[in-house]
């Protein structure tokens, strides 16, 4: 009798464990499709109606007005999001076992490639400085051929530039002989001391590339890339250990009945 009643403890026990991490992973899935949705609604109307949207953001914040050129980004985010919080939602409120799997194997992936990537960084200088070479070569041909041509890469440039107060993805000359200076024999502004005209007698040889601002922001702020790293990494471990818990979970409750 009392191997009975201690039974029955046990298994409510399980069952409030897991009807509690129903509950968890539909809030939290919840959520991140609802953010999905937004940054998707976001990302198309940028796209659809980016004069409405400029009016806007420039009325709010002025100096953000260079991020609507990201609306494809938004779209691809926001897309990825609202699969995943999709099938977190949906595999666990309907105990689907298919679904809890495919949101396993996702975040597994992601998990796998941030861990492949950090080992990269950290063993393998060699392979990380032939990466850095190619982003090297990719921005100054973007420089030379799209700048001032294709109106994206124009905007990324000038909000680098601008945020990060640099000329080029090296210095300035990265701008020499490019489609840019041969249709307006001028530099960007933030090359220059003055702003008009920016020509090459008025840059200023002080200002430094993008490529090393960029690395003295990211080793000015190693520790709180550090910390958001860590604790995505904790929650994506959270997620998958919810997921296979829940798939377990429901295919020993098929496999008793």
């Amino acid at each position: 009798m009392f191997r009975t009643s201690l039974s029955i403890t046990e298994n409510k026990q399980k069952m409030s464990c897991f009807k509690f991490l129903k509950i968890v992973m539909f809030v939290v899935n919840g959520i991140i499709f609802l953010a999905g949705g937004a940054i998707l609604g976001v990302g198309i109307w940028v796209k659809v109606d980016a004069g409405s949207f400029i009016d806007i953001l420039a009325k709010a914040a002025p100096q953000l007005k260079q991020i609507v050129n990201v609306g494809y980004l938004c779209i691809a985010l926001g897309a990825f999001l609202l699969v995943i919080g999709f099938l977190g939602c949906y595999g666990a409120v309907k105990e689907n076992k298919c679904m809890l799997m495919i949101f396993f194997i996702i975040i597994l992936l992601i998990f796998i490639a941030q861990v492949a990537g950090a080992v990269v960084i950290l063993a393998f200088s060699g392979l990380a400085d032939v990466f850095i070479s190619y982003i090297q070569v990719w921005a100054v041909n973007s420089i030379k051929k799209d700048y001032g041509q294709v109106s994206d890469i124009t905007t990324i440039w000038d909000t680098v530039m601008k945020e990060f107060k640099c000329c080029g993805f090296n210095s300035y000359k990265d701008f020499a002989n490019s489609s840019s200076y041969y249709l307006t024999s001028k530099y960007p502004d933030d090359c220059c001391r003055t702003p008009y005209p920016c020509s090459l007698t008025g840059i200023d040889h002080n200002v430094p590339g993008c490529y090393s601002q960029l690395l003295n922001f990211l080793k000015s702020h190693t520790k709180i890339l550090g910390i958001v790293a860590l604790v995505i990494c904790i929650l994506e471990m959270g997620a998958m250990a919810a997921s296979m818990i829940l798939y377990c979970q429901i295919k020993k409750q098929e496999q008793t009945v």
